[in-house]
């Protein structure tokens, strides 16, 4: 639930990377943006043979009745092709490992691979400001604390290395709250859909246009609070996470049986979370959350792959959870790819560190820096767990949001989806411009509050 050996991979992602185009990140030159780059870094041009097409400022308008969970404005497209066992090693070199050892494994698993859209719009506002602090942002002497960066602007348009990428993913624009009924799915071993509802409030203070500085933050990256309605066993509990710009997270849980609040130390890193089966750590929230502190992050470079993109058909309302989650991985059927252009960032854990993946290999949208799929490998190289993101443009934003993802577990062969909206009774994006969220939720008092009420 939300809450709650180098040498095997070097290899092989040398031979993935290899077998496509790779662009070493480029000297920072802000008036690049907007021109031959997008207001917020990503190539505005097609790519050689027309695949993926030019940027021309994404998906700005609804089309007539739609609104998130409901509609799709791509509806009339056809797949160009499907990627399974079948053809995967034509198709090998455009995918993370982690797809292919999904259809390695699992029969029947494919990727319907649809024409390439490139919805993701940018807000005006985030792209004067991006251009306006382009070259002012900065990294700690540590090589991973955020120490100057302006609010509502992708920090690093123009990366130089890995955590600069890693922070761009991290304060991207979220039009600064959003609320939703969202739940954890899993199969059980003996095949009952298991379900965690929650009610998520989510804050991002730095998406706020009058921060200058980490400082008008409070040092904070995010504010997530968590009201668990489902099932019965933990209905109650709620689950408060604050994430930091320099230092690990702070984390507080009221437990309805003890009626009292409880700070959560462990509530960080490779811990599981609770209700999950072990298959779930606490870092994977949010495909990625929490410190920076305990990986070194090499950009590898950008390439060209297909990856989860427009995910309508996923994420509408009329779909159900039972015939969403399937006995080894989701409906295929509801799920649609595209070729895009991807950061490649290869995370390998710090000498003087520990964390069970000894090994993450992330792979981010080049328009949105949404992170699309991550691949998980153990100390020994093998790679052992992949999750993958959604990514639909919300033009009540003027940008692309994520919600839904999928965390595969290679070894106990299980999976589990989260933050899943589709039976949720909200789903509201734009609660933080409409100022239905703010700042004065999120402490441990209310926590007591909410609890006791």
């Amino acid at each position: 639930m939300r809450f709650f050996p180098r040498s095997m991979l070097g290899g092989a992602l040398c031979a993935l990377l290899g077998a496509s185009h790779l662009h070493a990140a480029s000297a920072a030159d802000p008036g690049k943006l907007g021109n031959e780059l997008t207001p917020i870094g990503a190539e505005k041009a097609g790519n050689a043979d027309g695949s993926i097409p030019a940027w021309d400022g994404g998906l700005t308008q609804a089309p007539a009745g739609w609104k998130p969970g409901h509609g799709d404005p791509f509806a009339a497209d056809k797949p160009l092709y499907s990627i399974d066992s079948s053809n995967l090693a034509q198709y090998q070199a455009l995918l993370p490992e982690g797809q292919a050892a999904l259809i390695k494994t699992y029969p029947g698993y494919r990727l319907d691979v649809y024409p390439t859209r490139r919805s993701c719009a940018v807000p005006s506002e985030v792209a004067e400001r991006t251009k306006a602090y382009a070259g002012q942002s900065r990294i700690g002497s540590d090589g991973w604390r955020l120490e100057q960066a302006g609010g509502a602007a992708v920090p690093f348009p123009q990366p130089q290395n890995g955590v600069e990428v890693l922070w761009n993913y991290k304060l991207r624009y979220m039009a600064k709250a959003r609320r939703a009924q969202i739940s954890l799915l899993m199969r059980e071993k003996g095949g009952a859909l298991f379900e965690v509802k929650q009610w998520a409030n989510e804050y991002y203070p730095y998406n706020d246009p009058a921060v200058k500085s980490p400082a008008d933050t409070g040092g904070i990256e995010a504010k997530l609070l968590y009201d668990v309605v489902s099932p019965s066993s933990r209905a109650g509990e709620i689950y408060l996470l604050h994430a930091q710009l320099d230092r690990p997270q702070d984390a507080w849980i009221y437990f309805p049986g003890q009626r009292r609040v409880r700070r959560a130390p462990s509530f960080a890193y490779d811990n599981p979370i609770a209700g999950s089966d072990g298959l779930y750590f606490v870092d994977q929230i949010n495909m990625y959350t929490g410190a920076l502190d305990r990986y070194d992050f090499k950009l590898v470079g950008k390439k060209e792959m297909v990856v989860p993109y427009n995910s309508y058909k996923l994420v509408d309302k009329a779909n159900k959870y039972q015939d969403l989650i399937g006995p080894d991985y989701l409906n295929r059927d509801v799920q649609r790819y595209e070729k895009h252009r991807v950061w490649v960032v290869e995370a390998t854990v710090k000498s003087d560190k520990r964390h069970s993946f000894a090994k993450r290999v992330f792979f981010f949208d080049e328009d949105s820096w949404n992170l699309m799929h991550v691949d998980m490998y153990d100390a020994k190289g093998n790679l052992w767990r992949v999750q993958e993101g959604t990514l639909w443009a919300d033009p009540e934003i003027q940008a692309c949001t994520s919600m839904e993802y999928v965390a595969y577990d290679l070894i106990a062969r299980r999976y589990i989806a989260d933050s899943f909206t589709q039976e949720g009774e909200v789903l509201d994006l734009t609660a933080g411009l409409q100022g239905r969220i703010d700042d004065k939720l999120f402490n441990p008092n209310e926590l007591r509050r909410r609890g006791e009420r």
